[in-house]
């Protein structure tokens, strides 16, 4: 793309957001597959068709009868539950505002703004076409209208009044919620009112579009002359044989943001609205029915105007083009006049009209046309308008400075951003033009050097969410070049989370959509979110939890991870006189060594202790913030550096002294014991100490070793399973007295202040206090005391749903927490 004067104004509208359904096509990619390949939705039924949807078969052999349709997919399907309908309000709600309310929400995901995400109020501006459901269905049931009564059938979604209010009430949206009417161009006018509240400042996002169904659907027309309807069921936009055009059925709609909040959030761009108008044609024309070449020209004119940019830089206009004989050459010469108020340039601009592939949308045509420009701007390409051969004669194509783009046309870039132009027409004479711009170049996502990624999906049902993991599995393989970082991220912050949620984690596009195919409950995580989100809980694990190698890879690919690794390890560093770094991420040939030095307390304690406190600050980097945190001895440490009890340099020097002071105590050991701690207590005799309570049966030993020895010659031959820890410490016992007093004179120099985070105490198994927190008494308690861990498992399982992460190395903790009972597998 060439931006010479592609300059960000404050003024432009960001088309975030786009969905559309139309004669065959449901969504965006479909839509532009079929322009792209030419694709005619207008169908010719055949004679049973016709009778299996109500035709006569006296209509249907009448000589003006043409037995072509234009109908829009799944019209009367609706997803009642997801929009918090029952089954009887769904069968009264108008089927348009059903469908508007699918567009409405498909709109605003797409764009990855779900209502609740925004902090400004979000608009409504759209229109529909005549209430026929209301007329022909609702009132002819006399024990319904009878039931409900005529003002509530009415009022509860059965008038065009009532569209956007009730898109508004469903997704909470606060902002000004329009109805619009101007017949055939009032998606477009909705649109342009929709950007002038954003460029006002109204609000901070829109939503804007319209819908027609008409009913019944997949019945043919009866032809009469001097009418708009087509004779051979074709429509044939500026051809030699425009007689008229094919009526259908269709919705779409756009969501809005201004495009330097757009470009802030790192919003997808479809295309940019540059500029519009809306006027109405007045008393100066044949008649009410009859369009006006002045009254165009002069929308045209101030739509230019308004977008500041020069007529020859609009490579393409989505004209009206309803394909009859006298409107195609007022529209085209209403373009001409206005372009040649500018520029004498020839042949510099292509038009079309959508409604040769789809038929004239009547309310939702505008919104059609609009959509098919943002995505030839989008593609680079101008789809083909069908039905054409010979220009109509009354349009002076020669020498002016369009022509009729009738095949795929490959968009070059020029010395301007590539622009194209929406004309739109209303039967009564208000025209609305628009003109847009191609995406301003969008700025690479920070690179992500981290191989794998969390996708996060949900749906209201198991059936919405398997619907949802085989759509981003097609997504996924269809377009590679789209970083997986993003999808992740979009997945996470763009969409609402259901309670049916799915969870995986992927390397490439293929893996994720090979996993999300297969269903694997061992890779592919499936679970029910019931009630409001659960509270997280960091978990810190103390000394043992150690590996060479350990949390490598997250050094390597996360920054924030690796900024407190080194921050930590170089103030670690001058009080060693080894490298540590060497032992925690060794050469190949040097691994053994380092996990034999890794087993000395000096120097593993505050190498755990470091790489527990940056992976806490990448969660919380991550917006992963702890309702509580609990640690398991020296880890109890960590969580009060992270709460602010301590400064994190104070509390490196802590650990590094503990593990040296450990250093000095005489060998010993510690037994785990499968038991509960009333069977364990008879059995220890006068040397052992309770290290820690685990679980309601796991207990932690720890003394001498000829005690060690004795106790496990009475545990064999009480029957209770045991083994011995890979440790030659006796944490939490009394062989740590001789080094307590240590402990507590360099405790008493540091400042200890009131935690800011809470956490809980391992002696007392509750939350701690200020004053246990900043009294050095107690941080030599905890060192020689029983670890009571699974008193404070208990205490966070027992007051909230919480989700128990490990934030270190291994998972001993997370074992721990889920021997409780109120802590369900996978917390």
């Amino acid at each position: 793309m060439n931006s010479t004067d592609n300059t960000l104004s404050r003024g432009d509208i960001a088309i975030v957001g786009m969905s559309v359904t139309v004669p065959g096509a449901e969504g965006i990619d479909a839509y532009w597959a079929n322009l792209r390949d030419g694709v005619s939705a207008l169908k010719r039924r055949e004679a049973a068709e016709l009778r299996a949807a109500g035709e006569s078969a006296e209509r249907m052999a009448r000589p003006n009868y043409v037995p072509v349709t234009a109908d829009m997919p799944g019209f009367d399907m609706f997803d009642a539950e997801f929009f918090g309908f029952s089954p009887k309000d769904a069968a009264i709600l108008d089927p348009q505002h059903r469908k508007f309310l699918e567009i409405a929400w498909e709109a605003m995901e797409q764009a990855g703004h779900m209502p609740e995400s925004l902090s400004g109020p979000v608009g409504v501006y759209a229109g529909c076409g005549m209430g026929s459901y209301f007329y022909f269905n609702i009132c002819s049931n006399p024990d319904l209208v009878e039931d409900v009564g005529m003002f509530l059938l009415r009022h509860t979604g059965n008038d065009k009044d009532f569209l956007s209010t009730r898109v508004s009430h469903v997704l909470d949206l606060k902002g000004p919620s329009i109805n619009l009417q101007t017949a055939c161009s009032t998606s477009l006018v909705a649109i342009h009112y929709a950007a002038q509240a954003l460029r006002a400042g109204e609000i901070d996002m829109a939503l804007a579009g319209g819908v027609t169904i008409e009913l019944p659907q997949g019945r043919g027309y009866e032809f009469k002359e001097n009418e708009i309807l087509s004779p051979d069921g074709e429509c044939h936009a500026f051809d030699h044989r425009a007689q008229g055009t094919v009526f259908g059925s269709g919705a779409g709609a756009v969501a809005l943001r201004r495009l330097e909040d757009a470009v802030a959030d790192g919003d997808h761009i479809w295309a940019v609205i540059k500029g519009s108008a809306v006027n109405n044609d007045g008393a100066a024309k044949a008649g009410y029915l009859a369009p006006s070449v002045d009254g165009q020209t002069a929308a045209i004119a101030r739509a230019l105007d308004d977008a500041g940019v020069a007529a020859q830089s609009i490579g393409m206009v989505e004209c009206h083009g309803t394909g009859t004989y006298l409107g195609d050459p007022i529209e085209v010469a209403a373009l001409t006049q206005a372009y040649r108020a500018e520029t004498q340039a020839e042949d510099f601009c292509r038009i079309g009209s959508v409604k040769t592939n789809i038929g004239h949308l009547d309310t939702a045509a505008g919104v059609a046309g609009l959509a098919k420009a943002a995505l030839s701007l989008h593609h680079q390409q101008i789809p083909p308008s069908l039905g054409y051969e010979a220009p109509n004669p009354a349009i002076p194509f020669e020498g002016s400075p369009f022509r009729v783009n009738d095949r795929l046309y490959d968009w070059p870039a020029q010395s301007t951003p590539r622009r194209a132009a929406v004309n739109a027409l209303g039967v009564g004479g208000t025209n609305a033009h628009m003109i847009l711009e191609e995406a301003p170049a969008r700025a690479a996502s920070e690179a992500c050097d981290f191989p794998f990624h969390v996708l996060c999906l949900s749906g209201r049902s198991k059936a919405a969410l398997n619907a949802n993991s085989a759509a981003l599995a097609a997504h996924l393989r269809s377009h590679p070049e789209q970083p997986l970082a993003d999808v992740a991220f979009t997945l996470k912050e763009g969409r609402r989370g259901f309670d049916k949620r799915r969870v995986l984690v992927a390397e490439n596009h293929a893996e994720a959509a090979a996993l999300l195919e297969a269903g694997d409950s061992r890779r592919v995580f499936t679970h029910d979110h019931l009630g409001p989100d659960p509270e997280v809980v960091f978990m810190f694990p103390g000394g043992g939890a150690q590996y060479a190698d350990m949390a490598r890879d997250l050094y390597e690919t996360e920054p924030v991870f690796a900024e407190w690794m080194d921050r930590g390890l170089a103030h670690l560093a001058p009080q060693l006189d080894y490298d540590i770094r060497a032992i925690w991420l060794p050469e190949p040939e040097g691994r053994a060594a380092a996990e034999a030095k890794l087993k000395r307390p000096s120097v593993q304690l505050p190498l755990i202790m470091i790489v527990e406190y940056a992976l806490a600050q990448l969660w919380l980097s991550w917006g992963v913030k702890p309702a509580a945190m609990v640690g398991h001895s020296m880890g109890e440490n960590v969580a009060a550096c992270l709460a602010g009890v301590m400064r994190f340099e104070d509390c490196i020097d802590l650990v590094l002294l503990r593990g040296r002071l450990f250093d000095e105590v005489p060998s010993g050991g510690m037994i785990s014991i499968a038991a509960a701690l009333e069977r364990i207590t008879p059995l220890l005799g006068e040397a052992l100490d309770i290290a820690s309570v685990n679980g309601p049966e796991l207990i932690a030993v720890s003394g001498p070793e000829d005690a060690l020895k004795a106790l496990q010659e009475r545990l064999d031959a009480a029957g209770l399973d045991h083994q011995r820890i890979a440790i030659d410490i006796a944490a939490h016992s009394r062989m740590l007295d001789p080094i307590l007093d240590r402990y507590r004179a360099f405790l008493a120099t540091l400042d200890l202040r009131a935690p800011q985070m809470p956490f809980l105490s391992n002696r007392s198994g509750e939350v701690i206090t200020a004053q246990m927190a900043t009294d050095p008494d107690y941080w030599v308690e905890q060192l020689r005391h029983t670890v009571n861990f699974a008193d404070c498992i208990n205490t966070l399982s027992s007051d909230a749903p919480r989700v128990f992460l490990e934030v270190g190395p291994g998972k001993a903790l997370s074992a721990l927490a889920q021997m409780h009972a109120n802590v369900a597998p996978g917390r």
